[in-house]
C-alpha cells in the first residue's frame, strides 16, 4: 500500500496516512489503500484496537481538490458514497479506533477523525470543515457526525463559517477527548489503545456496539439492546473467569477472548 502504512505494536494496529507531500489528501488511490488496510485490521485476529494517524504535518488535510475540479453530479455522488462507506466502516467496525491527530484535520480529514471512537489531538492540530468556501458541503458524514458530537450550534458555526480552529478550542467544544504535547501524541494514543487491549475483547466490542447503536435510537430501544448484550456476556468464559477471580481475590492472568 503506497499511501497507508499498517504497523503493529502488540495488539494495537497503527494506520499511518502516508502521503505527506500532499498533506495526506484523500485521492481515490488513498481511499483504496485505506480500504485494504482496514481489511487487514479486520482479518488480523491479533489486532484488538487500531490507531489512525498521519505522516508529516497533517493528519489528513481533506479530499484531493485537484481530482474534484472536473467532477459532475454523478461523480460527486460516487465520491461521497465512497467516503461515507469507508468512514461508516470505521465507525461500525467491532474493533475500537483511536484518531491520533498530529496536524491538519480538515474537510475529509476532520470527518475521518469524527468517525473514530476516541480522538486524541496534538497541541499543534488544526480542525475545520472548509467545504462551503469551495462551493460544496461536507460529504463524508461531517454534517451528521459533527452535530452529534459537538451539538448543532457548534457544528453549524464551524460548517457555515468554514473557520479553522485549534486543538484547545476543539477540546473545549468536545470535538476531541484530550489535547497532549505534540511529541507525546503517539505514546498517549498507544497508552489508551493498550488499556483497551488488556480488557475482555468480547465485552469491549459489545460495549462499543451498544453505544454506537444506542445513540441512533430512542432510549427504550437502546436499553433493550443493552440488556440483551449484557445478558449474552454471561455465556462467555471471560465473564466466568474474571468474576471468579474477583470473588476469590486472585489475580486474573489475562482473558481468553471467548
Amino acid at each position: 500500500m503506497a499511501y497507508v502504512e499498517l504497523t503493529q505494536v502488540g495488539h494495537v494496529g497503527i494506520l499511518t496516512m502516508n502521503r505527506p507531500e500532499a498533506l495526506n489528501a484523500l485521492s481515490n488511490a488513498v481511499f483504496q489503500d485505506l480500504i485494504k488496510a482496514l481489511d487487514e485490521v479486520e482479518r488480523n485476529e491479533d489486532i484488538y484496537v487500531f490507531i489512525i494517524t498521519g505522516a508529516g504535518r497533517a493528519f489528513v488535510a481533506g479530499a484531493d481538490i485537484s481530482e474534484m475540479t472536473t467532477m459532475n453530479v454523478a461523480q460527486g455522488k460516487a465520491l461521497a458514497d465512497l467516503g461515507n462507506s469507508v468512514y461508516l466502516r470505521i465507525e461500525n467496525m467491532e474493533k475500537p479506533s483511536i484518531a491520533a491527530i498530529n496536524g491538519f484535520a480538515l474537510g475529509g480529514g476532520c470527518e475521518m477523525a469524527l468517525s473514530c471512537d476516541i480522538r486524541i489531538a496534538s497541541d499543534k492540530a488544526k480542525f475545520g470543515q472548509p467545504e462551503v468556501g469551495l462551493g460544496i458541503i461536507p460529504g463524508f458524514g461531517g454534517t451528521q457526525r459533527m452535530a452529534r458530537i459537538v451539538g448543532t450550534g457548534h457544528a453549524l458555526e464551524l460548517i457555515l463559517t468554514a473557520k479553522i480552529i485549534d486543538a484547545a478550542y476543539a477540546k473545549e467544544i468536545g470535538l476531541v477527548n484530550r489535547v497532549v504535547p505534540h511529541d507525546t501524541l503517539m505514546n498517549e494514543a498507544l497508552e489508551i489503545a493498550e488499556g483497551i487491549a488488556r480488557q475482555a475483547q468480547l465485552a469491549v466490542r459489545s460495549s462499543k456496539q451498544a453505544v454506537r447503536r444506542g445513540i441512533q435510537c430512542d432510549m427504550d430501544t437502546a436499553a433493550t439492546y443493552e440488556a440483551l448484550s449484557f445478558a449474552i456476556c454471561f455465556d462467555t468464559e471471560d465473564q466466568m473467569d474474571a468474576m471468579w477471580a474477583f470473588v476469590e481475590k486472585r489475580r486474573l492472568e489475562g482473558f481468553k477472548n471467548r
